[in-house]
């Protein structure tokens, strides 16, 4: 039986996890090091493993990235592409090849491996037919990746015709970066154009990719070098280095040259070791090794799990450090009030990036580090993305350290700070508190919220301090007189704006009630609220143990939900926004008394009538639960062609076992 603690964190982690899913594939802003995802995702895979019913196809542990914007033509792979699961050091990947050599291919004898960078870019996919490029698209969640096929022909690297003889169809799979050198080019560019610089390489590749303009992305310096594929028809190969191999005489970009076939652990871990230690010296950023079992009809005994292939690893780096000093701390102020302190430093550079603040998260890590002003520190990039202070050297104080002190008043507006004792952070009370009004509608007009473009922080705090905009209705109130205040502001840019405010009024209900902020609510959570309520008066009618009975959502959620709706300042501003002509576009609720209410179902195989995805929908609307693994919680499991070992798990556990035709008559549609 699952424990109530153990369902609350599974729902907190969910969320937290496909958040930063969604800025760093699709916003290519990271909040946290690759360290803290890594363990935050190993905290999931403890909970779901101690309880596989919280398994559902929504976790993400069963989803690859983020899904796909809007901006671009989804495009589907015929073969998912995969994550890889993360070594962390020698050991990790001793561990590894032990376990695939005797649990699944009880095997003592080495096994051969082929070692490659693992480049620190933008993974895409191309696809030629008859050996002409016909489509390029990113990731996406592993199933549906950005169509960015005009940005991708831009890239002088890439064939738009393969040498012959080429195979039929070919899905090439491939990492797309900028080298060091052309990144430092183009952020001198960016600066002196007074544009926005990219933090690191990998975010100016991924942001040239995703331009709107095929032409921005042509004058951006993308590489590429390519990994492997997914669909090949009319040439095979026996191992990875002979695909490798195939793929260079086709003509397209492959780093043979630091690609290496190796025999067993040992020597796997010597490549490592020496690609590490000639890190620095190496064009373009790499953050470790990938590991992949070199015969093909291993690699197909081996398969894979819901979002990783056995056969490869991803043997990762340390993160990189420097040393520098703590000049000042700064204090940041969230949209909900949250207090963060950040440490200001002494201009330092890490992975080739010049560094001077670093996150401190909350005075608990200021206490566990001993941290003072003036500390010698060891400032890590970790993930070679974020800079964190990650030790103290207090053998070299001088005695001129100051303590940190913590905040009494808010650093933006002077009104006392609150401290929750169940929480970390301080935070301000006062919710007209001007950092937190430009958060909060910094939020609200997000990509993932409302996506109002053209309203970025800039425009929006000029807005405030003019005192057009005192809360986020406000914006749907504002005149092309009201822009025209605003520095740099034309007729053709004042129409766009005005026309994307007016396009977000009919916004899904779920992306209405993620861009309200509410605290503990995502962009999950909100699309689960969106299909349980047609309407915000009817969620704000709920109580506490309503929505508690919807699965996913705990306490914590249910509480700040009713909170949110109870409170009169809320209140007025829902109201405010419904004159403003704010009115959600109602989504599929899922019938609360419905056929399958109550009923967990776990759908398998290839079905003929529709897709996973669509059959799971047809499943939640009729007011049952899709889950992703079989359990005895199950109750029924509808089962397509090559169904595999969920059905052999169902047969075992007596589960009932449904066809299409069955399937259809259940929830009520005709074939």
């Amino acid at each position: 039986m699952i424990d109530l603690f153990s369902q609350q964190r599974h729902a907190e982690l969910c969320e937290e996890i496909n958040r930063h899913n969604r800025l760093y594939y699709n916003q290519d802003q990271p909040e946290i090091s690759d360290a803290e995802y890594d363990a935050l995702f190993r905290e999931l895979q403890e909970i779901e493993a101690a309880f596989p019913e919280l398994v559902t196809p929504e976790s993400p542990s069963q989803k690859v990235g983020a899904l796909p914007t809007e901006k671009f033509a989804p495009s589907i792979h015929a073969i998912p592409m995969l994550s890889l699961k993360n070594a962390k050091n020698a050991e990790d990947f001793r561990d590894f090849d032990s376990s695939i050599r005797e649990n699944f291919l009880a095997r003592s004898t080495a096994l051969e491996y082929v070692c490659e960078m693992k480049l620190d870019g933008v993974a895409v996919e191309l696809t030629y037919v008859d050996g002409k490029l016909l489509k390029a698209s990113t990731r996406g969640d592993g199933f549906v990746g950005e169509d960015i096929t005009e940005n991708v022909k831009t890239i002088a690297e890439i064939p738009h015709t393969l040498a012959p003889p080429f195979p039929e169809l070919l899905d090439v799979r491939g990492e797309i970066f900028i080298e060091l050198d052309d990144f430092q080019a183009l952020n001198r560019a960016q600066e002196s154009a007074g544009d926005k610089t990219f933090a690191n390489p990998r975010n100016a590749a991924a942001g040239s990719l995703r331009q709107l303009d095929a032409k921005i992305t042509a004058k951006r310096p993308l590489k590429i070098f390519c990994y492997g594929v997914g669909r090949m028809q009319g040439i095979e190969t026996s191992s990875q280095i002979e695909t490798l191999q195939l793929l260079d005489r086709l003509g397209l970009p492959v780093n043979l040259q630091e690609t290496n076939c190796v025999l067993g652990a040992d020597q796997v871990i010597s490549v490592y070791r020496q690609l590490q230690e000639r890190r620095n010296t190496l064009p373009f950023e790499i953050d470790g090794v990938v590991v992949k079992v070199n015969e093909t009809a291993l690699q197909q005994e081996l398969g894979a799990v819901s979002r990783s292939p056995r056969w490869a690893i991803a043997l990762k780096f340390p993160p990189r450090q420097a040393q520098t000093i703590v000049e000042s701390i700064g204090l940041q102020v969230g949209r909900t009030g949250a207090i963060t302190p950040v440490a200001h430093l002494k201009p330092v550079i890490v992975s080739g990036v010049t560094v001077s603040r670093a996150s401190l998260h909350n005075w608990d890590e200021i206490t566990r580090l001993d941290l003072h002003i003036g500390d010698h520190v060891i400032v890590e990039r970790a993930g070679d993305v974020i800079p964190d202070v990650v030790k103290v050297l207090p053998e070299l104080r001088t005695g001129k350290e100051q303590p940190i002190q913590q905040p009494k008043v808010c650093p933006e507006c002077n009104t006392p700070v609150h401290w929750n004792p169940d929480e970390v952070v301080p935070r301000c009370s006062n919710p007209y508190c001007p950092a937190q009004t430009i958060e909060r509608i910094k939020h609200f007009v997000s990509r993932d919220a409302m996506d109002i473009e053209g309203l970025g922080e800039k425009q929006l705090a000029q807005l405030i301090e003019r005192g057009k905009v005192t809360d986020v209705a406000d914006l749907y109130l504002l005149t092309r007189d009201d822009l025209f205040a605003m520095d740099r502001m034309g007729d053709t840019l004042a129409e766009k704006l005005l026309t994307a405010i007016n396009a977000s009024k009919t916004r899904p209900l779920s992306r209405l009630l993620f861009a309200l902020g509410i605290r503990h609510v995502g962009k999950n959570t909100a699309k689960i609220l969106a299909r349980r309520f047609a309407s915000l008066d009817q969620l704000a009618e709920c109580s506490v143990d309503q929505l508690v009975a919807i699965h996913e959502i705990g306490d914590k959620v249910a509480k700040s939900i009713v909170d949110y709706f109870a409170s009169p300042e809320k209140i007025m501003l829902l109201e405010k926004l419904h004159r403003a002509g704010v009115q959600p576009q109602t989504e599929a609720v899922i019938q609360q008394d419905g056929p399958l209410t109550g009923k967990v179902f776990v759908i398998t195989g290839t079905l003929s009538n529709w897709s996973r995805k669509e059959a799971e929908e047809l499943v939640e609307k009729a007011g049952g639960r899709a889950s992703g693994s079989v359990s005895k919680k199950t109750d029924y499991v509808l089962a397509g062609e090559n169904a595999g070992s969920k059905l052999e798990k169902a047969e075992k556990l007596g589960v009932e076992v449904i066809d299409e035709t069955t399937f259809a008559r259940m929830v009520g549609v005709s074939l």
